[in-house]
């Protein structure tokens, strides 16, 4: 069976276009493996009041990068932001923090390096970072408010409590008043007492007693005298 040069030649072109297709699917499958700076982004942001950069890593091929931060000084002075760390990329992306107490609208460069069998690049994420206009809130504003509540109590306790002491005072000047009024009753009970249960009744009627025992014997002695007389 003999093959025309028509069929031929479509045969041809369809392994052509075959080919084509699979050369731009692996093409394709390449790129999307590749490792490059377009995988790495960074920005500023807040981790409560503390301030980070933080750096993604969408490196589907899994590389491992190498991540170094600088701040950005007057005159080209760079800073770096504490020690280089490692990442290793992920489709689904890859974060490594930088703690840094950033100030607003500070420039910072980022420097990702990859030193692999398949990929080498050492190059900046741009643009460089910015951070926010604002810096991150310390908190700081909230302990005031707290405090003076907590002070404001103890000056009103003491103003409720000093009526107290002036009732105690009333109630001490009471007694004073009934104790002058007392020496009065006293002092009628002890001038009948002088006058009718002094002690120096007892005494003169015991010599008013002698007296009259005495006066008695006379009698006595004289009656008696005088009977001796008459029987002379």
């Amino acid at each position: 069976m003999t093959i025309s040069r028509r069929t031929a030649r479509r045969s041809a072109q369809i392994l052509g276009v075959a080919a084509a297709s699979t050369a731009l699917a692996m093409s394709a499958a390449g790129s999307a493996l590749a490792c490059n700076i377009q995988d790495f982004s960074a920005a500023a942001s807040c981790d409560g009041s503390k301030g980070v950069i933080t750096v993604t890593d969408k490196d589907a091929s899994g590389q491992t990068a190498t991540i170094t931060v600088f701040l950005e000084g007057p005159a080209g002075n760079e800073t770096p932001v504490g020690e280089p760390q490692t990442v290793k990329g992920s489709a689904a992306g890859t974060d490594v923090t930088f703690a840094e107490d950033w100030k607003p609208n500070a420039e910072y460069r980022v420097r990702v390096t990859v030193d692999t069998a398949k990929f080498k690049f050492d190059k900046d994420i741009k643009p460089n970072v910015t951070t926010p206009s604002e810096a991150c809130s310390t908190g700081e504003t909230t302990a005031p408010a707290t405090t003076a509540p907590a002070t404001t109590p103890p000056a009103t306790t003491p103003a409720s409590e000093s009526p107290t002491p002036t009732a105690s005072a009333s109630d001490s000047t009471a007694p004073a008043t009934t104790s002058s009024n007392a020496p009065s009753p006293a002092a009628g009970d002890s001038n009948l007492a002088e006058t009718g249960a002094n002690s120096n009744t007892g005494l003169i009627a015991g010599v008013a007693g002698a007296l009259v025992v005495v006066g008695g014997g006379a009698v006595f002695f004289g009656m008696r005298r005088r009977g001796a007389n008459s029987g002379r």
